[in-house]
């Protein structure tokens, strides 16, 4: 599809989908529901929406062998799960924007794992693109440290491990693929993630909740477009992509939460936001320019 820009479009539509995901749990939490059980709620919808998909489009995707499930188990619970009742763990221990820094270091985890595991090269325009990135998060979502309740280790620990399970649905991810197809690949994801999370947390206590009518319309969006789509375009993109390349270019998610916020919410848009877009923006381009663009401009330079 497209050629190389394909998975580059796939994967810049996937993080601009996770980036939707605040209208979702905004209204959600609004409406009495914990972060964990939101996390559920996106979770199951999606099982169900990809389940439908699968026995009407895709019934012979359907299908794996029991002793690949440990690929599933690794996207699932100890990327999906993991993730996210890290992330909500540091959020209680750290201020928001320390919270979301620490999450965004997971394009140096995916370097750094694709290197060791996938033999992915780990060359100069990498590290410098997951420097760019990183300082662009932290520019976008700023920090206070007055704000911070208290630099504890418990909360860098599972911030970083927050990070550090994001990283790892594009690393299992990878694996899988190498057997499955794309939505394969999603639906047993967040198949294992459901069964994992239903176990966990007391959601069905709140049945009267779930069936009103603004909890059914909401979390189908949540479960559709920052999920079953998101995931979709990202693992499709993954497909034909390094890992790390494509775990930088969805840092074009904070980007567009961001812009969001601003055209939804009216929040503030100051010269931080603007150079941490840039600089992320411009972390993605270069990791995406090909090598001979280099080769043919320091032979320009030499013949200068």
């Amino acid at each position: 599809m497209m050629g190389k820009l394909g998975p580059i479009i796939l994967i810049a539509i996937s993080a601009i989908m996770w980036g939707t995901i605040a209208i979702f749990v905004r209204k959600l939490a609004s409406l009495g529901f914990t972060p964990m059980e939101i996390v559920t709620i996106r979770v199951v919808t999606a099982v169900f929406l990809l389940g439908i998909i699968g026995l009407l489009k895709y019934p012979g995707q359907m299908r794996i062998r029991l002793r690949d499930s440990k690929y599933f188990i690794g996207t699932g619970i100890f990327s999906i799960v993991l993730f996210n009742w890290c992330y909500f763990s540091s959020i209680n221990q750290l201020s928001l924007s320390f919270a979301v820094i620490l999450l965004y270091t997971a394009p140096a985890f995916v370097v750094i794992l694709s290197y060791l595991f996938l033999k992915e090269s780990m060359d100069a325009m990498k590290i410098i693109s997951v420097m760019g990135t990183l300082i662009g998060c932290i520019l976008i979502a700023g920090i206070n440290i007055k704000e911070t309740p208290s630099m504890n280790l418990i909360g860098i620990l599972t911030g970083l491990g927050a990070g550090f399970g994001y990283a790892l649905y594009t690393i299992f991810g990878k694996f899988a693929l190498a057997k499955y197809r794309p939505f394969t690949v999603t639906f047993y994801t967040f198949l294992v993630a459901s069964i994992a999370l239903l176990l966990f947390t007391d959601l069905f206590e709140k049945g009267s909740m779930l069936i009103r009518e603004e909890v059914i319309l909401y979390g189908i969006g949540l479960g559709l477009f920052p999920t079953v789509l998101a995931y979709l375009f990202y693992t499709k993109g993954l497909e034909k992509m390094d890992s790390s390349k494509a775990s930088i270019i969805a840092t074009v998610e904070p980007v567009a939460a961001t812009l969001l916020s601003v055209f939804l919410y009216k929040e503030d848009f100051g010269i931080l936001e603007f150079i941490g877009t840039t600089i992320i923006l411009f972390s993605v381009i270069l990791i995406n320019l090909p090598k001979t663009f280099f080769k043919i401009n320091n032979k320009k330079r030499l013949q200068f």
